[in-house]
């Protein structure tokens, strides 16, 4: 969903192609030299080097390899592979509860991340997408839409631990 990996490029960087945390993350979609190096492995793309992560195309490729990644663990769900891409895959899994917990509102999920940073992140990126949404097609979309239910841990369903 191009709307997607625009409302998280505008959180990310501000469109700024050289952007650099202070925790070392680089590029439009700030990725990690560690996570760049295995997303690098699993998509195929041979003889990258993380001095790369500044190049535009690159770090796009890298960082929506990554995101693919994440949303396919999360079932496509936005709202949770937002808060892994920022918080990592490990803590948005515990977020989501536990086998048993009540199905959530996205909206009222986010809510409860305990990470006020996260929390802010996951609210900005799809607030972001939805207008790029609207954007792209023309046709504005309703935001708790585009959230959607959070549903607890499925207690029979494996975790994907080799995502970073």
């Amino acid at each position: 969903d191009p709307a997607y990996v625009y409302g998280l490029i505008r959180q990310e960087s501000r469109f700024i192609t050289d952007a650099r945390s202070g925790v070392g993350a680089s590029g439009l979609m700030q990725v990690m030299p560690k996570t760049a190096r295995w997303t690098a492995k699993k998509i195929g793309l041979t003889d990258f080097k993380t001095s790369q992560l500044n190049e535009r195309d690159i770090n796009i490729a890298i960082g929506t390899g990554y995101l693919k990644l994440v949303l396919d663990d999360f079932a496509g769900s936005m709202p949770l592979a937002a808060a892994a891409y920022n918080a990592g895959p490990s803590r948005s899994r515990r977020w989501r509860g536990p086998s048993g917990a009540p199905t959530l509102d996205a909206a009222i999920w986010a809510e409860t991340i305990p990470f006020s940073e996260t929390r802010d992140y996951v609210k900005k990126v799809l607030a972001n997408t939805t207008l790029y949404a609207a954007m792209i097609s023309g046709q504005t979309q309703s935001l708790k839409e585009r959230l959607g239910h959070i549903s607890p841990r499925e207690a029979d369903t494996p975790e994907n631990r080799d995502i970073p």
